[in-house]
């Protein structure tokens, strides 16, 4: 087992090839993640990391399985196999520390966003509400607290937010409330994050950010995914333009260290 340097990473796209998803793409091209395969020169295993998910895909391998480096901080790790015979292995070896669940993969499909439509959920905001732009200031009240932390979380520093990040708030009292944001970045592309504090939840909050973060992707040339991790999150995709592509198998991991 071994971990990738960037210039490597070429040498694993073939073993993902065919898997429509974003956070490899961001450790591929090599904005942020990391990678590791059964052998540099010539891998028929590899496992990539970009933040708290992770996958494996080619040969199952049990090394790998067992690969969760010291840098990993998070309380769980999200691991999703290419296959039943990966997910046999995940089983085995966290036998008593998984739970499995479906997520559901949203179809990437450009010219299907209606901007009227967005334009008119972001107009419904109430008036004791405001929306705007994560700036420095912004950045740091997401840091601080824990329902937030994941809009901004895989950007060490605002400077790198500021480079690579985009996203809004919607504030009340000068609170951060709810949120969308680029959980990850890819060539062209973020994978949109989603969270609102739970006081604040059901009220149509979580559609507004989408729609502006979506609306002001389109005016950059940026393609703004979304993989939702339940029925709620592929609803609410739903109401914005997005199709389901379909289930897929997901193992929560607890117990780490």
């Amino acid at each position: 087992m071994q971990c990738l340097k960037e210039e490597d990473l070429y040498r694993i796209t073939p073993i993902f090839d065919g898997w429509n998803e974003t956070l490899l793409w961001s450790c591929l091209q090599g904005y942020m993640g990391n990678a590791w395969a059964d052998d540099i020169e010539n891998p028929k295993s590899a496992q990539i990391i970009t933040g708290d998910f992770c996958f494996f895909a080619g040969t199952p391998n049990i090394e790998l399985i067992k690969n969760i480096p010291e840098y990993f901080s998070s309380q769980c790790i999200l691991m999703i196999p290419q296959s039943d015979e990966w997910g046999s292995l995940i089983e085995q070896q966290y036998e008593n520390n998984y739970q499995k669940f479906m997520r559901y993969a949203i179809k990437k499909e450009h010219d299907i966003f209606d901007t009227k439509k967005l334009q008119s959920f972001i107009e419904r905001l109430p008036s004791t509400y405001n929306i705007s732009q994560i700036d420095e200031g912004i950045y740091n009240k997401i840091m601080s607290e824990d329902w937030s932390k994941d809009l901004c979380s895989q950007f060490p520093t605002y400077n790198d937010y500021k480079k690579y990040g985009l996203g809004f708030v919607i504030m009340h009292n000068d609170r951060v409330v709810s949120g969308a944001s680029s959980y990850t970045v890819y060539n062209k592309g973020i994978e949109i994050e989603i969270d609102t504090q739970e006081e604040y939840r059901r009220n149509g909050l979580a559609l507004v950010c989408a729609s502006k973060l979506i609306f002001e992707c389109l005016n950059r040339g940026l393609y703004p995914s979304w993989d939702a991790a339940n029925k709620e999150s592929a609803a609410l995709a739903a109401k914005l333009g997005y199709h389901l592509e379909k289930e897929y198998t997901t193992y929560s991991i607890t117990g780490l260290r």
